[in-house]
Formats: structure tokens, C-alpha cells, sequence
């Protein structure tokens, strides 16, 4: 079906269409809520939304919802489907625009699905491309700068995430599960009239006894009468707050304890989310999507003090995106690992060797020497390769960051098939 944006530039100028945003984007959210007959309108539907932990939180809590006999579907950054009848998602987007939002949605109500788990950007929210959508429950993971280029401003992104909850606050359950550990947890809790907080370091359901595996986290919590023994198949602190967040919808929605610490113990693992490559190699390597600063702050807190050895780190940072963010990760970076690789990561049509620089600037702030211990690799692939060879010892890690599950690599002639998954594999054989 054509997509109606398409249709008005083509009978307005560009410049005055430019204007009129976010309300074409809305204009085509109701055209196509109309069009596929307002799917979701008898759907009880859970958005997720935050800075980080967005894709993981989604699946934890559909996966909990589908072992507990739910008729659950999903919509993420990753993949989307319903039950166990999952497909990857290709496009680049963590919602979808509204004509594919839209037709996802008729085909999930002809599959009867009852319960949706929405991932939801502050792209959507801000662009009204989730109109239509009665979320009953809103979830928030975390809110820290992101997507500025966009939104403008910090207070201008709260905002938008904020407007989930909003939202929320006007529909069925009107429940908000809020992370307490965020600075910005009061914003979303005074959004809505009923919420629950979580955290690490504070919140109504708070994580103790945490254990901090090499392939899984496992912790505790207690409230009231009610004690659960959480285990998720998913490294990294930040996991413990994803999957509290899950657990709390769960509590919500009537779970038993022991539904909830079976579904989350279910699920086996997130592409491209702190997913663990072995190909018999003595190291140990990681694939994560992470590619802000927080999510970088938060991987690298988890992952060095578990390396004994080296820790290589593979990332850049993607063309006709936030600029600032460049040197602060490499900053990041730079102090945790020994050693950073710096390559491609979605140049579009910027130049790759100035996004290079950028972020180098950073690293060399935190005392990386370029050709000692930082490296500019431009092709992502020779990148992968030539970070395993540097990788000896069983005491080492390599990360490689920022592109995760993502199915293309946009380069200025365009998106190009990709991998990450499957060029770490073929590069950790060839260097064995």
C-alpha cells in the first residue's frame, strides 16, 4: 500500500510538507488506523520505552505473558510475531511507521492475539505515529541523552517518553512501572495514577542477592508475603533492572511467583543483546547493540570487572546521528578497555575517517595512542577480524558494539547486507 507521505509530497512542495511535521505523521496514523479497521483497539497493550533496555525488557515480558498461556504478541527493535512464531525485523527502527505498525497490528488481531508488547521510541511518541495504539501500561527502563539531533533538547526527549505514560494514564489498567534507580523516575510517576517503582538501589520491588554469572544474573526479591528467585538467561547488571521491570507486569497482570520466575527463566537469550559467540576460541566474545554512552557505561561496568585479561572493545558511531555522543564513548571506552578498535558503524553519507577522529578524540582523552592501543579500521568486517587476532589469551574478552541484530549496514551507496553475528563466526574460524 503507498505510503500517503509519499502521496502529499507529492502534491506539496518539500519545504512547506517539512512544516507540517509531526502532523503528517499523524495524518497517516489515523489513515491507517481507519484503512486496517484501528487494530489494536480490543488489544490490552504494554509499551515499553527508555534510553537502554527497551528490546530486552519487551521479549522478557512476552516471553513471561507466552509461558503463562497468554495469546501475547510482540513488536520490538529485533523482531516481532506472536507466541512462539517470531520473525526478525529488517528495518532500521525500533516502532515501525504507521502504514507497517498498522498492517502488523490487523494481521496480529486475525492471529487473535489479546495482549501486545509495543517497544515504543520517543520517534513514535513524538511523531504521533503510535495514534490509535490504547496503552493500558507503560513500562520505563531509563531516559539519558539520546536521538538530541532530533529531539532538540533533553527536556524535549523526557517529554516525549513521557507522553507513554500519558497516554497510559487515559486507558483500561492506567499502570506506569517506573525505574527508581533513574534520576528521572518522579517525571513518569507523577504521569500516571497508579504505578509501581523498581531498582537496583531503590524501588517498591527491589533486587537483592544479586549474582552476576558470565552467561546469566540471578537475584532475589521479597514484597509483602511474596518472595521470587529470579534467574535470566542474560549477562550484565542492567539486566537485573530489565528484568524487574518485566517481573512488576507480571505482579500486575495477577502472575503467581512461580509463573513469573518460569517465564523470564524461559527466555534463552536477545539477538545482538549481550549475546556470547563461541566458536571454540579461548576468549570470550560478546555482540551487544549498545551505542549511546549510558548503554556503554553500563556494558563496560559489567563486563571489565568479569575480564582478568585484555578487553577489546569494536564500535563506531553511526553517519547523520547525534555528533556530541562520538567522543564521549570513546572517552568511555577508552577508559575501560585496553584496547579499542574504531571502525564503521552506519556512515550513510558522512565521511568515515572524520567519525573516526571524533571518537578517537575522546579515546585519547583517556590516554589511548593511536597504533598502540586504539586502531582505526574502517571496514567492519577486517574491524571483527583483526580485534580476534588480537585476542590470546581465556582471560580476554572481545565487545563489539552497535549494530547488534541489525540485518543491513547503511553505507553512502546505500544499505548493504549484514551480519554481525554470522562475520564474528567466519572471523573467529579464520584466525583460529
Amino acid at each position: 500500500m503507498t505510503d500517503i507521505r509519499k502521496v502529499v509530497k507529492a502534491l506539496v512542495p518539500v519545504n512547506l510538507f517539512k512544516h507540517i511535521e509531526p502532523y503528517g505523521h499523524l495524518v497517516e496514523s489515523m489513515f491507517f488506523n481507519v484503512i486496517y479497521g484501528f487494530p489494536a483497539r480490543k488489544m490490552h497493550v504494554i509499551g515499553i520505552t527508555g534510553t537502554n533496555g527497551k528490546t530486552t525488557t519487551t521479549f522478557l515480558i512476552h516471553r513471561m505473558l507466552h509461558e503463562a498461556g497468554y495469546k501475547v504478541g510482540m513488536l520490538s527493535t529485533v523482531a516481532y510475531g506472536v507466541g512462539d512464531d517470531i520473525k526478525p525485523q529488517i528495518e532500521h527502527m525500533t516502532t515501525a511507521k504507521a502504514s507497517v505498525l498498522q498492517k502488523r497490528l490487523r494481521d496480529f488481531k486475525k492471529a487473535g492475539v489479546e495482549w501486545l508488547v509495543l517497544e515504543t521510541s520517543s520517534h513514535s511518541l513524538a511523531q504521533h505515529r503510535v495514534w490509535g495504539v490504547p496503552y493500558e501500561i507503560a513500562v520505563m527502563t531509563n531516559v539519558t541523552n539520546d536521538h538530541l539531533d532530533y529531539h532538540g533538547s533533553f527536556e524535549k526527549y523526557l517529554d516525549a517518553k513521557r507522553q507513554l505514560f500519558v497516554i497510559a494514564s487515559g486507558n483500561g489498567r492506567r499502570f506506569g512501572v517506573v525505574n527508581a534507580d533513574d534520576s528521572n523516575a518522579k517525571v513518569f510517576v507523577n504521569s500516571i495514577p497508579n504505578s509501581v517503582t523498581y531498582g537496583i538501589k531503590g524501588g517498591t520491588l527491589r533486587a537483592k542477592n544479586i549474582n552476576l554469572a558470565a552467561d546469566h544474573i540471578s537475584y532475589k526479591v521479597s514484597i509483602g508475603d511474596e518472595s521470587y528467585d529470579i534467574k535470566v538467561n542474560i549477562p550484565g547488571e542492567f539486566n537485573v533492572s530489565n528484568s524487574l521491570a518485566a517481573l512488576a507486569v507480571g505482579r500486575e497482570l495477577g502472575l503467581k511467583p512461580r509463573q513469573i520466575e518460569a517465564g523470564l527463566a524461559a527466555l534463552e537469550g536477545v539477538e545482538g543483546r549481550m549475546m556470547i559467540i563461541n566458536e571454540g576460541q579461548p576468549f570470550k566474545v560478546i555482540i551487544d547493540f549498545a551505542s549511546t554512552p549510558d548503554a556503554f557505561d553500563r556494558l563496560f561496568e559489567s563486563v571489565r570487572p568479569a575480564t582478568k585479561g585484555k578487553l577489546i572493545a569494536v564500535f563506531g558511531s553511526a553517519g547523520r546521528r547525534d555528533e556530541a555522543k562520538r567522543a564521549v564513548q570513546g572517552e568511555i571506552a577508552g577508559r575501560y578497555a585496553d584496547e579499542v578498535v574504531l571502525t564503521e558503524e552506519d556512515d550513510r553519507d558522512i565521511d568515515g575517517q572524520e567519525i573516526l577522529e571524533q571518537i578517537a578524540s575522546g579515546a585519547k582523552k583517556a590516554g589511548k595512542i593511536l597504533n598502540k592501543d586504539m586502531f582505526f579500521v574502517h571496514d567492519r568486517a577486517e574491524a571483527i577480524k583483526y580485534a580476534m587476532a588480537r585476542a590470546k589469551s581465556s582471560d580476554d574478552t572481545v565487545v563489539i558494539l552497535g549494530k547488534g541484530h541489525e540485518k543491513t549496514i547503511e553505507r553512502a551507496d546505500g544499505a548493504h547486507p549484514w551480519s554481525e553475528i554470522e562475520i564474528t563466526r567466519k572471523a573467529l574460524i579464520e584466525t583460529k
